[in-house]
């Protein structure tokens, strides 16, 4: 996808994927699994999307501590203004950090949705290797 030259203005109107011409397809993890009861992700895009969710989680957890610097700020003088100024920083800061705070816990959620469907898969597969398993060996 190439990148248009300039630095992006805001267009009212105009939508993203209208952009970039990017059409959602239904995923762009792993191969397509057919439709039923069973999975709609493989294994390896199950452990893919652990990670990313786990590494986004890492990124708002960061980023929250870099939000208490904003948090503790302390005015450049000690009159008035100064100290009304640095007030409502901390108060931005503080805001900032219980934003990051929810989003990295939304974030190990989801991680935590997609390690049980990694269990589920898993004894599913089990089931399954125990079923063959069980079949008699060879031509009847």
């Amino acid at each position: 996808m190439a990148v248009a030259e300039g630095s992006p203005t805001y267009e009212p109107g105009v939508h993203w994927d209208e952009v970039t011409r990017f059409r959602p397809s239904g995923g762009a993890y792993g191969t397509p699994v057919a439709e039923g009861s069973g999975f709609k992700y493989d294994e390896a895009t199950l452990h893919e999307l652990v990670k990313e969710w786990t590494d986004l989680a890492k990124e708002y957890t960061t980023d929250r501590y870099e939000a208490q610097l904003i948090a503790i700020s302390m005015p450049p003088g000690r009159e008035y203004a100064s100290e009304g100024n640095a007030q409502v920083t901390r108060e931005s800061g503080k805001a900032l950090m219980d934003a990051l705070d929810a989003r990295s816990a939304y974030c190990e959620a989801m991680a935590d949705k997609y390690r049980t469907a990694l269990g589920k898969y898993a004894t599913a597969e089990d089931g399954a290797t125990s079923a063959i398993n069980q079949q008699p060996k060879g031509l009847a």
